[in-house]
């Protein structure tokens, strides 16, 4: 048994994983991570509502996916492409807000890092 080295079976893995994707080089839309091991298809509109898919990682995945539960549910008589566009505008506004929650949370870092570093210099 080797040790401290990827197995046989890791490259194929990797290989057959970013064939599915569709990429070489997969990154989460919403917080940049670019692990292809976490990295899945996400459909902002729903599943059944339209068929544009985004890469996000995992944990964004499943922050999107359950703020889609609390989208509106479309009746059986609605407009068809007026619910799909519903459903489409709600979910990109759910990856604006996941993104802006994080561009606030790396602005604040900045802004502390920044501090730290002239508390520094100021010794």
């Amino acid at each position: 048994m080797r040790k401290n080295t990827r197995s046989d079976d890791y490259e194929r893995r990797k290989q057959d994983r970013l064939h599915r994707l569709g990429t070489d080089l997969p990154r989460c839309a919403i917080c940049g991570n670019a692990d292809w091991r976490v990295i899945e298809e996400h459909h902002p509109a729903g599943r059944k509502q339209h068929k544009l898919k985004i890469h996000v990682c995992a944990n964004c995945h499943k922050i999107l996916s359950d703020n889609q539960k609390d989208h509106p549910n479309t009746e059986r008589a609605a407009d068809d492409v007026l619910a799909r566009i519903g459903n489409f505008l709600l979910g990109f506004a759910d990856m604006l807000a996941v993104i802006l929650e994080h561009l606030y949370e790396f602005g604040e870092t900045v802004i502390a890092r920044a501090n730290a570093a002239n508390a520094e210099r100021a010794k």
